[in-house]
């Protein structure tokens, strides 16, 4: 039993951001930099107690394992997939998460770096509610490419758990890993109520303090004299996944920085400000005991075909999943494009589809690798995660395969080490 000093202790930590973090959104014209700074000066001072916390803790031991981030390099662009496991009208869940062990397979073969799996809650359309399970499978039926969490909704779990999920899920895949971890409730906010039932739930503030302990778990890295520094995160290992913090907006592009920790920007969900975004976590980055410079990787919506209007029709699916959601409809699947041309859209409807549209890449091969491309340079990043949703599975597939052939992919940025100073067992 732990005494009430210890108890203390760890509500003291768990209150320490004692505002909510403000959700900045961003909506800029070209060139607006001056907005981002004004949008993130609110939340910058309510992160600066939390870090000023954190600096006030006693000295850790530093991990005795190898900088994360020299093992990355910039040698060309990088192609990975994000998936959500989508449901397509007349189909069932057991065949979208079948889907996705096909395609994680394939993946592997056409050179991609990683495959991360997304969180959904309550969701009829998006079969998958648990990545960290979902990834135990595909961890045998991959050898090579990276696999990992896109991501896990630290806010609804405790970060002990985590730590000892992603551990496992190493022993499974050694080596191979990554830990994308967000603050989204990946569902509305009867399902987030839902998920966090109880009396030691962590409320959206404490999201920081959740990144820091999970990091803290998995490095061993808590203080000697802190209540957890006794806790192991098992089973034990030479490695451990490598974390990345998913973010639309500043606020976790903030935290990333002042943890400094990598970024994962979802261009697919922000457009306005993104590169903007990614720029001040840049400039703001704070090395750590963990990596020593910024890292970043953008996700995109995007589809190609064998022709350009082919990938214009496929990628109505996912435009009209959302036209469907905005006007608070239930979505019974993803619907396939005989269905969608067969309906009498409204004028609205359609404006709405086109506006989703400009936000997504779509096009002939080529095309797409070329915006593909513009975009990586605009974010200055090496790599993009692509997230594709088709009503038939074996086009989404064709769209991946045409990609790595259109990049060359060979499977670059596998190969990350993680060594912390524990001994396998």
């Amino acid at each position: 039993m732990w005494g009430s000093k210890a108890k203390k202790q760890i509500l003291a930590e768990r209150g320490a951001v004692r505002r909510p973090l403000e959700r900045c959104a961003i909506s800029l014209g070209p060139c607006d930099g001056k907005v981002v700074f004004a949008a993130f000066a609110v939340f910058r001072r309510q992160l600066g107690f939390y870090v000023r916390y954190i600096r006030s803790t006693p000295k850790i031991r530093q991990p005795q394992f190898s900088k994360l981030n020299s093992m990355h390099r910039q040698n060309g662009l990088k192609l990975s997939i994000l998936d959500q496991s989508p449901i397509s009208v007349g189909k069932t869940a057991h065949d979208a998460v079948q889907a996705t062990l096909d395609l994680a397979e394939a993946a592997d073969k056409w050179g991609y770096t990683r495959y991360w799996l997304a969180e959904h809650h309550s969701s009829g359309t998006l079969a998958d509610a648990s990545p960290e399970i979902l990834l135990a499978a595909m961890s045998s039926r991959t050898k090579n490419i990276r696999i990992g969490s896109g991501g896990v909704m630290l806010s609804h779990y405790s970060p002990f758990k985590v730590a000892e999920v992603f551990r496992m899920l190493e022993a499974l895949a050694p080596g191979r890993v990554d830990m994308g971890i967000g603050r989204a409730p990946g569902s509305d906010q009867m399902a987030s109520y839902a998920l966090q039932a109880g009396p030691n739930s962590f409320p959206i503030e404490k999201y920081p303090q959740q990144v820091y302990d999970l990091m803290r778990y998995l490095s061993e890295t808590f203080p000697d004299d802190h209540p957890f520094s006794k806790l192991r995160a098992m089973p034990a290992a030479p490695n451990w996944a490598v974390p990345w913090l998913l973010s639309s907006s500043m606020g976790s592009a903030g935290i990333a920085a002042k943890l400094g920790m990598p970024l994962s920007f979802a261009h697919f969900i922000a457009q306005g400000g993104g590169p903007e975004c990614v720029k001040w976590y840049r400039d703001n980055f704070e090395p750590s005991q963990w990596f020593d410079k910024p890292r970043v990787n953008i996700g995109i919506s995007a589809i190609t075909a064998d022709t350009a209007e082919r990938a214009r029709d496929l990628g109505t699916c996912r435009h009209f999943m959302r036209l469907m959601r905005n006007n608070g409809q239930e979505m019974k699947g993803v619907p396939s494009v005989d269905e969608i041309k067969a309906l009498d859209l409204s004028d609205a409807d359609e404006e709405f589809i086109e506006q989703q549209r400009a936000k997504s890449v779509e096009g002939d091969p080529e095309t797409v690798k070329a915006k593909i491309e513009s975009l990586a340079e605009q974010y200055e990043t090496d790599e993009v995660i692509v997230l594709t949703i088709t009503h038939d599975y074996a086009e989404r597939q064709r769209s991946y395969e045409l990609l790595a052939k259109a990049f060359d992919l060979n499977g670059e940025g596998r190969v990350e080490n993680s060594e912390t100073n524990v001994e396998a067992g």
